[in-house]
């Protein structure tokens, strides 16, 4: 469905300010929300919120429908009473501008089970009831997951096709058996999952109350350590002796790899799934929007074709194109969730099929001006080749920031730029960036915070290909401040941009203002 002419700003929730090592659904994210209400801005996109594990990748995640515990506010367990602020205080010694996953992991988690554990024993009867029925309602995935959870942590961390086999292929009365023996592990995790749903609605209610809708991201594939794979093999192309991948995802050789990617996640059984209507991913979906008001759909060109290697390929060199089934697949998607605010990201290879199945439901595509400055006029990311049902970005996470992208480019690179753009203002690069992303037809635009303060190659968020070291950036609290909301504001009302309907919050605001106004008459 095309959107209506508006900008945003990226910037996943453990990159904002927080005392205790990561960013988290507390206070921070409301400022956050705040500084997007001031500048004009109408979106705050995130990366996925699952739950994340060895690389602390939100494309990695032990489950598609969970959220990550490691994002709950610790100040709002202490406000509940399930933590106590002296357990809070010790928290305070972490990096401002970067996340120590593997001290924030050990510390949080520690924290987390104390909370769960006061809640089995001190909760209300009322507090049961409304937990009661959460579990109840997220049953889909909440069962599995949990007692996902509990077994990995049972096994030392090891990938579920590594337990035991009767575990590991799911046989009932092993099932029964571990379900009674991690009993109080396995509440542990649903009440995490509670209070993240809990924390994370009361913010959604907060951004959609100040007009600011979250968009959301929905890798098409899930990662093979997951509750997904274990507890669904089915829909999944496994060995059926050692449960590892019999076709996995990637992408063939082009320019940039002569080897290809090989990611490693299993191929769907697109046939299972559609001969059971796609219901476990309409329960994806529906899981995912009850999070978020858009969302993006990574590596769209799956829904059409995608390049399946087979078992024991090192690269992705040997693999071949297999048709989805994409069109019935969306088709029922909107029998079942009615409108569709899609976003499909489109790069990469595009052939006529797939750019055919995101024109025939108005998917959006995407538009990335750090692609558009090489192969001449007819580069489809230059913005005047642009039509409207586009979101343009400066960069995304896997990009570099324009300030690091540009120091990168040769001297040639970077005075195609400057041709291009006639000259650049005082205000630096990424000013000029946004600003042009701002001024092209594509009906929304985004950026990275980063680029909003000029910053470098040392705030990247991801470097595709390398394992260890990335999603770790943080910004301060003090960056966020007056003169870069006004900026913002500005160059957002020059290029129409700004909201056309006011917010809740903006019509309160107002009457407030007319009533004092009023009394002083």
């Amino acid at each position: 469905m095309p959107f209506p002419r508006s900008c945003g700003i990226l910037l996943h929730p453990t990159s904002l300010p927080s005392p205790y090592g990561i960013g988290d659904l507390g206070e921070s994210a409301r400022h956050f929300i705040d500084f997007l209400y001031d500048s004009g801005q109408q979106i705050w996109q995130v990366l996925p919120l699952g739950p994340t594990g060895h690389g602390n990748s939100p494309y990695m995640s032990y489950s598609s429908m969970a959220g990550n515990p490691i994002l709950i506010s610790l100040d709002w367990l202490a406000a509940e009473g399930w933590l106590y602020s002296d357990e809070l205080a010790g928290l305070r010694d972490f990096p401002a501008d970067w996340v120590d996953y593997d001290r924030v992991n050990v510390t949080h988690m520690a924290l987390l089970k104390t909370a769960a554990q006061r809640f089995r024993e001190g909760a209300t009867i009322e507090q049961r009831q409304v937990y009661k029925d959460f579990c109840a309602s997220k049953a889909f995935w909440l069962d599995d997951y949990a007692l996902f959870m509990a077994l990995k942590e049972q096994f030392g961390g090891k990938s579920w096709y590594q337990w035991e086999a009767a575990i590991a292929r799911c046989q009932p009365e092993a099932l029964e058996h571990w379900r009674t023996q991690l009993r109080s592990e396995i509440e542990d995790q649903k009440f995490l999952q509670f209070e993240f749903h809990r924390q994370w609605a009361d913010l959604k209610a907060y951004a959609n109350d100040a007009g600011i809708q979250i968009m959301g991201d929905i890798p098409i594939y899930v990662a093979h350590d997951s509750a997904d794979v274990w507890a669904f093999p089915e829909f999944f192309h496994l060995d059926p002796e050692t449960g590892e991948p019999a076709l996995m995802a990637g992408v063939p050789p082009d320019y940039f790899s002569a080897t290809g990617q090989l990611w490693g996640n299993p191929i769907y059984r697109w046939d299972r799934l559609q001969d059971d209507g796609f219901s476990w991913w309409i329960e994806r979906f529906n899981a995912t929007l009850e999070l978020v008001d858009l969302v993006r759909i990574d590596h769209f060109r799956g829904f059409s074709g995608y390049w399946a290697v087979p078992q024991g390929e090192e690269t992705a060199m040997n693999g071949e194109w297999l048709d989805a089934p994409g069109d019935a697949f969306f088709q029922q998607l909107g029998e079942k969730l009615g409108s569709l605010p899609i976003i499909a990201e489109d790069l990469g290879v595009i052939t006529p099929d797939v750019a055919a199945l995101r024109d025939k439901y108005h998917f959006p595509g995407m538009k990335i001006l750090h692609f558009a400055f090489d192969g001449g006029s007819g580069n489809p990311f230059l913005p005047f080749n642009y039509g409207r049902n586009f979101v343009v970005y400066t960069g995304t996470h896997d990009n570099n920031t324009t300030q690091g992208w540009y120091q990168s480019l040769n001297d040639g690179e970077r005075q195609n730029v400057l041709d291009y753009m006639g000259c650049t203002s005082s205000d630096g690069i990424h000013w000029d960036f946004i600003r042009l992303a701002m001024s092209s037809v594509a009906n929304q635009a985004i950026f990275p915070l980063q680029d909003a303060f000029g910053l470098s190659s040392d705030a990247r968020m991801n470097y595709p290909g390398k394992g260890e070291g990335n999603w770790g950036w943080r910004y301060r609290a003090d960056y966020l401040g007056q003169e870069l909301r006004d900026r913002l504001h500005k160059f957002t009302g020059i290029y129409g941009r700004l909201p056309t309907e006011p917010a809740p919050r903006k019509k309160r605001e107002e009457e407030e203002a007319k009533a004092s106004a009023d009394n002083h008459e």
